[in-house]
């Protein structure tokens, strides 16, 4: 199985905040997660864009995982994001668990999205 992966960048002209997550997350790639998370939101104005999560490579959430999405979650929701959207490829399992996690952190401006 994958380790975790994940890259971020900042698209200043339209405003998207573009990030991919992908594979299997260890506690230390969580850690390096959101450091550079927060590195990054930091330098914007996070109530001007949308964020945007490319998950079509991750994996379905294993419940040993869901503490941390839901930190992640709660972070997104914290940044102050304009809207917050999961782009993943035709999974209904995936989409059910990103849907109701967004619900259960409190994340209303999240929309889970097939690419």
């Amino acid at each position: 199985m994958a380790s975790g992966s994940y890259q971020m960048k900042v698209n200043s002209s339209t405003k998207i905040f573009d990030m991919f997550v992908g594979g299997t997350f260890t506690p230390t790639d969580v850690q390096n997660f959101v450091r550079d998370y927060n590195n990054e939101v930091n330098r914007i104005n996070a109530g001007e864009y949308v964020l945007e999560i490319d998950c079509t490579s991750m994996d379905l959430l294993k419940p040993e995982m869901i503490p941390s999405l839901e930190s992640s979650y709660r972070m997104y929701k914290e940044s102050g994001f304009k809207k917050v959207v999961f782009n993943i490829n035709g999974n209904a399992i995936l989409k059910l668990q990103l849907s109701r996690l967004a619900r259960n952190t409190g994340l209303t401006n999240a929309e889970v999205r097939e690419v």
